[in-house]
């Protein structure tokens, strides 16, 4: 490991606002685990919706949605401490109340949180996962476990650059009859209403950079039934395109 990922791992560790368990250290003794149902009072200190983002990165997403929304509760979740630290160190630095960030694995939820106790999830721009259904984080496997934690009514967003995660997407709520109110193959061609204003008010460092590329961005937004789900059985076209690799982003992060 790396002295400047080492510093950020061991500061990590100092961060209020930081809750880490990871999949070896699960037990019912776990401090973390005996978070579960008792968020609200136990960190947020309030009655207030708590919303999760999973594969948060660096958090500067969860980081904007808690400035923008103060009368909601804000939790970035990722499985990497040191993209963890950034948005951790800013919210410590800027102390902002009502976020929160989690180094777990993200089909482990139902050991963190209580049933209900989330009413809504954000997904901004996950990896496809073109080679395997069960690790795309909009797949039936997923919505199972979302569906331990979430709200009835709670909403799922998915922003992504990519066609082949938005029609898989689309298949997955159409072959579970998900209610879906809000769907658009190209975010930022929608008129200026509230309707799209709030999925586009903040833009992810990969989102900048897709749209620089002249991809579209798509937008999706749906509620769970009670299941069971099903996996669609349908052949969908892979991306043609790459993302910039690691050292162009961290560059450009500086």
């Amino acid at each position: 490991m790396g002295k400047n990922k080492l510093y950020k791992f061991n500061e990590l560790n100092t961060f209020t606002n930081v809750f880490q368990c990871p999949r070896h250290e699960l037990s019912e003794d776990n401090a973390v685990v005996q978070m579960a149902g008792q968020w609200n009072e136990r960190y947020f200190h309030n009655a207030n919706p708590i919303v999760l983002e999973l594969g948060c990165g660096h958090g500067d997403y969860t980081i904007g949605l808690a400035k923008k929304y103060p009368e909601k509760n804000f939790i970035g979740i990722d499985i990497k401490g040191a993209r963890l630290w950034k948005g951790a160190k800013e919210a410590t630095m800027e102390n902002i109340p009502n976020v929160a960030f989690m180094r777990i694995e993200i089909e482990m939820l139902a050991y963190f949180f209580a049933k209900d106790e989330v009413s809504e999830i954000w997904l901004t721009f996950p990896d496809p996962q073109m080679k395997k259904a069960t690790k795309r984080l909009t797949s039936s496997y997923f919505m199972a476990r979302y569906r331990q934690v979430l709200k009835s009514n709670g909403l799922i967003h998915l922003k992504t650059d990519s066609n082949f995660l938005y029609t898989y997407t689309q298949a997955v709520i159409t072959e579970n009859h998900f209610e879906c109110p809000i769907s658009t193959v190209n975010l930022y061609n929608e008129p200026d209403t509230p309707l799209w204003e709030n999925a586009r008010m903040l833009q992810t460092h990969y989102e900048k950079q897709w749209l620089q590329r002249g991809i579209s961005i798509k937008y999706v937004c749906w509620k769970l039934n009670e299941g069971p789900y099903k996996e669609p059985d349908i052949e969908i076209e892979k991306d043609t395109y790459r993302s910039y690799g690691r050292n162009y982003v961290s560059t450009t992060n500086n």
